[in-house]
């Protein structure tokens, strides 16, 4: 139930942003969601179709990308990538892992209309 908060606030934020460059409406908001983190985008985007009538926004698509889980061993002192069903240290076995990455979200682009004409506007960061 946590994504109908973050999706209020992904809302706003993308609004905001796509009115601050002239858009006259939202196609695409590209998010990066880290592997651990929990969030369903299936159900981002049911909110987002629910939060966004009437707005410029109303329609838009999410598209989620997951980057890979990595880790730093705190007996090996090794890196690498998991996956959230093995936590473990891929070298040496060990549950103590110092996580590095996995745990993102953020907005990697929008695409949206100015003056009728598709766009990307990108690199919004949301962390």
């Amino acid at each position: 139930m946590h994504e109908l908060s973050i999706t209020e606030h992904l809302l706003d934020y993308c609004i905001r942003e796509a009115e601050r460059q002239n858009a006259s409406k939202i196609r695409v908001i590209r998010l990066c969601i880290g592997q651990l983190n929990g969030l369903v985008p299936d159900c981002i985007q049911v909110y987002l179709d629910m939060l966004s009538e009437g707005t410029i926004a109303e329609g838009a698509r999410i598209e989620a990308e997951f980057p890979p889980v990595k880790v730093r061993c705190r007996d090996c002192g090794r890196a690498g990538e998991i996956t959230p069903h093995h936590l473990s240290c891929p070298v040496c076995g060990s549950l103590r892992l110092e996580i590095l990455s996995g745990k993102e979200f953020y907005i990697k682009s929008m695409e949206v209309d100015i003056d009728g004409d598709k766009s990307t506007a990108s690199d919004y960061g949301l962390e």
